[in-house]
């Protein structure tokens, strides 16, 4: 049995402020958990000093990973993004607006939850996105 997901937008909620949904409702037999993904290449170089330019390779690694399990963007159900500085979320929506539609087709794409924190594991990553998807 293939996972059988839904991404939804509850009326009661109104719109959502970004390229997200509200919910998703998943039944599925196995859930994949991808820990969060920085802007670094296979050997560990870091790819980027702007977030657009990052967000291009975390997203890469949550490609391969989602591949590396059998997975696609079709079997996100959940994306928690984590940004340095609220000066990003410009930068940061603007590459969901423009590359979601080309991983997701059209709406409605993956909840995420989102969070500015002080600083990841290295002062250069401005960046982290977390995923659960489910087959």
């Amino acid at each position: 049995m293939a996972a059988e997901i839904q991404i939804y937008d509850a009326p009661a909620l109104g719109t959502p402020l970004g390229a997200y949904s509200h919910v998703t409702r998943v039944r599925a037999q196995e859930y994949i958990f991808i820990a969060g993904m920085l802007a670094t290449d296979r050997t560990g170089a870091i790819i980027g000093a702007d977030v657009g330019t990052q967000a291009v390779q975390v997203f890469e690694n949550i490609r391969l990973a989602l591949e590396s399990a059998g997975a696609s963007w079709k079997n996100v159900v959940r994306f928690t993004t984590y940004l340095v500085d609220a000066k990003l979320i410009d930068g940061f929506m603007a590459y969901r607006k423009r590359e979601f539609p080309r991983m997701f087709g059209a709406a409605p794409y993956p909840p995420n939850t989102l969070l500015i924190i002080e600083r990841l594991v290295r002062e250069e990553f401005l960046i982290e996105v977390q995923t659960v998807a489910a087959i």
